[in-house]
C-alpha cells in the first residue's frame, strides 16, 4: 500500500502471463532487451497483470481488471497464464469485495486489461464481475473494440466488454475526465488511438498509472516502444514529455506489466532514467 495524500493506493495483481519478447520491445535487438528481461525457450517474457485499487475514503476505484477467468486451456497454455493468486484474492486480502468497487476505469479493452470485467455465472450467462461498478472507457476505444481492424482484432474478446453495454454499466467519455475528485482519466493515444492513462492527485502529490504507454520499468527508455503499439512514434514522444513531469514532480508511477516492480519513483541520471521501487509486485520480493 502507498499513501497518497488522503488516498490509499494498492497494487493488486491478477497473476502473470507471458508475451513474445520481440513484440514487447519492437525494434530493440534481442541481445539488448534480453539483458533486462530474459526470455524462455519460446521467446516469451514473464509479465504481471497489475491493476490499481484507489481507496479515496468515499469511493473504491479500480484501474483495469487483468486477464480474467473465462479462457480455455489452449489460451492459458499459449500465454502461460498463472492466476493461482489473482485479483479476487488480492482484493479479499484487503477486505474489499467485488461488490465494493464503485468505478472500474479501463485503459483500453485488450484482453489482458479488460478480461476481468465479466465472469460467467452458474447459469452460463456473462455478468459483471464488479456488480455495482460503473465501467469507464473512452468512446473511441469502445468503437475500436466493437469493430476492430484485421491487425487488432486478435487483441479484443467481445465477451469481456460487450455484455456490460447491454446491462447499462458502461460510461463512455471523450478525452480527459474526472471520475471522482482527484482521479483523472488522461487520454493519451499511442498504444491504440484512444488509449488512456490515469492521473491521481491528493494532498499535493501525484501518482500515474501508465498502462501500456509504459508497461514495464524496462520501457523507461522513450525509444523502447512495443511492436504492439499502433503509433510507436507517438508513444516515444509522449513518454519523453511525461517523464519530464514525472521526475520534476516525483510522481508515484504504476507499472501494469512489470513482473517485479509495481510502483516506483523515476529519477533522471546522466545516462537516462532510473526507476526507484516503492512497492514490489505482491509475492515478488
Amino acid at each position: 500500500m502507498h499513501k497518497l495524500g488522503d488516498f490509499e493506493l494498492h497494487a493488486v495483481s491478477d497473476g502473470t502471463f507471458k508475451l513474445d519478447g520481440g513484440a514487447m520491445f519492437g525494434i530493440v535487438p534481442k541481445p539488448v532487451w534480453e539483458k533486462v528481461m530474459p526470455a524462455d525457450d519460446k521467446n516469451r517474457i514473464r509479465l504481471s497483470l497489475t491493476c490499481l485499487l484507489i481507496k479515496t475514503g468515499k469511493k473504491n476505484v479500480l484501474i483495469d481488471t487483468g486477464i480474467g477467468e473465462k479462457h480455455d486451456p489452449k489460451f492459458l497454455e499459449m500465454y502461460a497464464v498463472d492466476r493461482s493468486r489473482n485479483l479476487k484474492h488480492r482484493l479479499a486480502e484487503l477486505r474489499v469485495r467485488m461488490e465494493d468497487i464503485d468505478y472500474v476505469i479501463l485503459s483500453h479493452l485488450h484482453f489482458d486489461h479488460a478480461g476481468g470485467c465479466t465472469v460467467r455465472a452458474m447459469t452460463g450467462d456473462l455478468v459483471p464481475n464488479f456488480p455495482n461498478a460503473q465501467y469507464v472507457v473512452q468512446q473511441g476505444t469502445w468503437e475500436e473494440a466493437i469493430d476492430p481492424n484485421p491487425r487488432t482484432k486478435g487483441s479484443y474478446m467481445r465477451d469481456d466488454f460487450a455484455p456490460l453495454r447491454i446491462m447499462g454499466r458502461v460510461k463512455l467519455v471523450e478525452g480527459d475526465y474526472e471520475v471522482v475528485p482527484g482521479v483523472w482519466i488522461r487520454s493519451t493515444g499511442g498504444h491504440v488511438r484512444h488509449h488512456q492513462c490515469v492521473e491521481i492527485k491528493s494532498g499535493g502529490k501525484t501518482a500515474y498509472f501508465w498502462a501500456d504507454l509504459m508497461p514495464t520499468t524496462a520501457h523507461i527508455k522513450p525509444a523502447w516502444t512495443m511492436g504492439y503499439d499502433l503509433f510507436p512514434h507517438e508513444v516515444a514522444l509522449l513518454r519523453e514529455k511525461l517523464l519530464a513531469r514525472a521526475v520534476a514532480e516525483e510522481w508515484i508511477n504504476v507499472f501494469e506489466h512489470d513482473p517485479d516492480i509495481a510502483m516506483a519513483i523515476i529519477r533522471k541520471e546522466e545516462k537516462g532514467y532510473r526507476a526507484e521501487p516503492v512497492e514490489r509486485v505482491a509475492g515478488r520480493g
